[in-house]
């Protein structure tokens, strides 16, 4: 996993259990994968947001950028991922975990990988 784009509503019980569940499902190589989220600059775009942000995952992978979190001016301490503030990070990426989260409990997940491979 190269890069996880993130529910990330920047709601702190949202944020909490977000983190929690990157980290019992890359254990500790999620310290080392950016996570970023583009809904501060999207919104949450309701049943729409699963396809906007899959498409957003595959630009990933064919630029190689990763995009910040609009707005991240100072990640809470305790949330201690390799969050992406505000510039975007130039990155050789192959494979991207989105999630998301809706109303009512529903939760998506999906994984996207490079049909080239092996590019990071």
């Amino acid at each position: 996993m190269d890069y996880v784009n993130g529910h990330g509503t920047a709601t702190r019980q949202n944020d909490i259990h977000e983190t929690a569940a990157i980290k019992h499902s890359l254990g500790e190589h999620a310290r080392r994968v950016p996570v970023s989220s583009i809904k501060a600059v999207i919104g949450h775009s309701l049943g729409a947001v699963g396809s906007i942000e899959a498409v957003a995952s595959a630009l990933v992978i064919r630029h190689g950028v990763v995009p910040p979190t609009a707005g991240l001016h100072e990640p809470d301490p305790q949330l201690d991922l390799d969050y992406v503030p505000l510039i975007a990070r130039d990155q050789a990426t192959d494979t991207v975990l989105t999630v998301g989260s809706g109303f009512g409990g529903f939760q998506s997940a999906m994984v996207l990988t490079s049909a080239e491979g092996g590019r990071s």
